[in-house]
């Protein structure tokens, strides 16, 4: 009687553990290419800023060289970034006309957002020199069928966390 929820990159651990409403939820450590040292870094990253906001936000913050391109897609596949809102697991993956997916761009944009940081020198007046990087567009993307989303969560957590094939029928 007590809900096991997937992974989630706002509220879930390396192992199982227990949330505020008493609900299981599942590790982050489990999932297929998603590393200990990569679930440090968002761990602490998350207790000391705060919950993540956007995937633009998640991949601004993070070190990309210890939460690398595969981690991102094991995280998304498995529904770790479920909790952003207005955007669903396909538009992780649906690539653009130039061939890009939206992880990519957020590795890209996380990037250079941090470039700027590192590069930033202030002014002589004190203020800094940043310049505002916009956040990609999200593309469109038709949402997955239910069993598609179901055996890529499989694929890399190893069970079917969000439903059951069946439950359609």
């Amino acid at each position: 009687g007590i809900p096991v929820l997937g992974p989630s990159v706002n509220e879930s651990s390396y192992k199982f553990t227990v949330n505020a409403k008493d609900e299981i939820r599942f590790g982050m450590g489990a999932i297929k290419g998603v590393g200990e040292a990569a679930v440090e870094a968002i761990v602490t990253e998350r207790k000391e800023n705060g919950p993540f906001q956007s995937i633009f936000g998640f991949s601004s913050r993070l070190d990309l060289r210890t939460v690398n391109k595969k981690n991102f897609e094991g995280l998304a596949l498995a529904g770790s970034f479920d909790s952003f809102e207005n955007i669903h697991r396909a538009q992780y993956f649906a690539e653009d006309e130039k061939g890009q997916s939206l992880i990519e761009k957020a590795i890209r944009y996380g990037n250079a957002v941090q470039e700027a940081e590192n590069s930033s020198q202030a002014s002589l007046f004190g203020e800094s020199e940043d310049a505002d990087i916009p956040e990609p567009m999200i593309p469109p993307a038709p949402e997955w069928r239910t069993l598609d989303q179901l055996n890529r969560e499989k694929e890399v957590v190893g069970i079917y966390i969000s439903g059951h094939p069946l439950d359609d029928f």
